[in-house]
């Protein structure tokens, strides 16, 4: 597995002695058994394609399931590896979703955090904004270096059985190194090299070295403050600004890996690559935008920075934590998506902002009075051969934001109070609504990826919901076919089906914060859909590509709407003949048009 583990034997005696969640047991992954694995795999594809393709498929399955077929020689081998490793899947997963994976970064793997829009009056605003935030993580960052973040519970039918919390360790000791055909995500442990004491500072395309342990002192928010105010000069300064080298790290994967390996050979860029790959996150102080900052413009800073023309160069993509903050208060965190899923993204988000707003009624007013040593810019020597590719990136992430086809809808009809007061679970339903919107506009479903948390086993990260059911079908033909004329009643009992199907596999995990997720289409023929219900309104934010001709974001944003408007339409109607249809014990005890409440 290319994950490199630097650990001594100092470190697993530490965890020995550590009460902490180190200390849990968790079971290991099963592997499903062979039949059961096929079975599952024909009734998750059988209403998704043609009868002809079925059959065909059908009988493929079947002789490789056959007893002495290469099925069973498979499964036992499966099964030996189940016993040697700690999660028998994990490498496979990892290495297919991610690692394997030629595309850019930007756009086609990682996920954004957009924060609430700030006001930054003047500049220091801004800076004292950015303080506050790498406080935040330090403060997080020391949670974590004591084992002392609280361990995560599985919530819905698993309520109560602890999850696994290594995930939590990749947010800022990790890095993704680009290869030639394989990336390799490396995991940076303590004791083999010094602990990483400072983080990169991203302005103007320029990446600084802000040491945030000086002395053995961790640095205050006034010293936090000091700093950033001095690199925000230095970066100003046109006569030592260098070439965007952070464009190369936004180029497809095998591209920067060549780059890269040109940078290597000389020993100036080697130290500065080093600085950053061994740094805690990078805080990116990005310039204006020029957009009006609404949901989707701010999360499309977030998600590509707006081009290399814009804040698309003021990045390095390769950092699993990247946080923004925008002088037109366009803030939020891009993410590295292979070391953690995303509720432990969300979980660290959470603690910044709640960090941020308890340390709002005390901001920091005043500079450092301390002498501190002047933040370092990282150099780089550029080659012809270098100057080539950062032209060529910086080409490909202009395409790369053109294709884009991405919008944030806010529904405002209705929110998760509605579908909680129908006893139904918000994310089943709205899982459903997207089904639904989709058969609208193309009379048929397709396969459907929703992430389930397989945390509660050893290294677990996630794994598949299709959430194409057969039964989502029905309901979206019964509520679309004109020609089926069905009474609600038998449209209600398809909806529950349909979201009985659903609510055997997720369970949604809320955030408390102002904030929302975004990310981009994972295929080039398809949408990325991800949701954030709130109390009285759900906010959607739906992607595609621009050069597929049969999709379109707009479009499929409006079909949500309407399926939503239909589903509550269903809800009420069905309410109101249940509450005026009296059953017979109160049709003999009930007055005149009374109604029993």
């Amino acid at each position: 597995m290319p994950i490199l583990e630097k650990a001594t034997k100092e470190e697993e005696e530490k965890k020995k002695e550590s009460h902490s969640q180190d200390e849990m047991v968790l079971p290991k992954l099963p592997v499903p058994p062979l039949q059961q694995t096929l079975h599952m795999y024909l009734q998750c594809m059988k209403h998704l394609v043609s009868e002809e393709q079925y059959m065909k498929t059908k009988g493929i399955v079947e002789r490789f399931g056959a007893a002495g077929g290469p099925g069973e020689m498979l499964q036992q081998k499966l099964l030996e590896r189940q016993e040697k490793m700690e999660n028998w899947v994990l490498d496979y997963w990892l290495n297919d979703m991610y690692l394997n994976n030629r595309l850019a970064l930007p756009v086609n793997s990682s996920p954004a955090i957009i924060f609430a829009h700030q006001h930054f009056p003047d500049a220091s605003d801004q800076l004292r904004f950015a303080a506050n935030l790498i406080s935040g993580v330090l403060d997080y960052k020391a949670l974590l270096d004591t084992h002392a973040v609280p361990v995560d519970f599985a919530r819905g039918q698993l309520s109560g059985h602890p999850l696994c919390m290594k995930q939590y360790y990749g947010l800022f000791s990790s890095y993704r190194l680009p290869g030639h055909t394989k990336d390799t995500l490396v995991a940076q442990k303590n004791n083999i090299m010094p602990e990483p004491e400072h983080i990169i500072v991203a302005c103007n395309n320029q990446f600084f070295v802000l040491d945030v342990v000086i002395n053995f002192r961790r640095l205050s928010e006034g010293d936090l403050f000091t700093q950033l105010r001095k690199i925000a000069k230095m970066s100003e300064n046109e006569e030592e600004r260098l070439p965007p080298i952070g464009l190369l790290t936004s180029d497809g994967r095998t591209e920067w890996a060549e780059a890269r390996k040109i940078l290597v050979e000389d020993s100036t860029n080697r130290d500065s690559l080093d600085m950053i790959e061994r740094s805690l996150c990078l805080v990116c102080l990005d310039c204006p935008s020029g957009e009006e900052p609404n949901d989707t413009n701010r999360a499309l800073q977030l998600l590509h920075g707006g081009g290399y023309h814009k804040n698309g160069a003021n990045r390095w993509y390769d950092k699993p934590m990247q946080l923004v903050v925008g002088r037109d208060g366009v803030c939020g965190t891009v993410c590295e998506h292979s070391p953690f899923e995303g509720i432990v993204l969300v979980q660290c988000v959470e603690h910044l902002l709640r960090h941020m707003k308890e340390g709002a009624k005390k901001l920091v007013r005043a500079d450092s009075v301390s002498e501190l040593p002047a933040p370092r810019r990282l150099r780089w020597k550029c080659s012809p051969e270098i100057q080539a590719h950062l032209a060529s990136a910086a080409e490909k992430l202009q395409r790369s934001v053109k294709n884009l086809d991405f919008i944030v809808y806010k529904f405002e009809n209705y929110g998760k109070e509605f579908i909680k007061k129908q006893k139904m679970s918000p994310d089943a339903y709205i899982q459903v609504a997207l089904q639904l919107a989709f058969y609208r506009l193309y009379g048929r479903l397709v396969p459907t990826y929703e992430s389930a948390s397989i945390r509660r086993f050893e290294e677990g990260r996630v794994d598949n919901i299709r959430s194409a059911t057969p039964e989502a079908l029905a309901f979206a033909q019964g509520m679309t076919d004109k020609t089926l004329s069905l009474q609600d009643s038998e449209k209600m009992r398809r909806f529950k089906d349909a979201i009985t199907a659903q609510t055997n596999y997720t369970i949604l995990v809320p955030t408390t914060m102002e904030m929302f997720c975004c990310y981009g289409p994972v295929i080039p023929n398809g949408y990325g859909a991800c949701y954030n219900p709130q109390p009285e309104h759900i906010l959607f934010c739906i992607s595609s590509f621009k050069d597929c001709k049969e999709t379109s974001s707009n479009k499929f944003a409006k079909a949500v709407g309407e399926s939503l408007t239909d589903m509550r339409e269903l809800c009420v109607k069905c309410q109101a003949t249940k509450t005026s249809t009296p059953t017979k014990q109160e049709a003999t005890s009930a007055p005149p048009h009374g109604r029993k409440s």
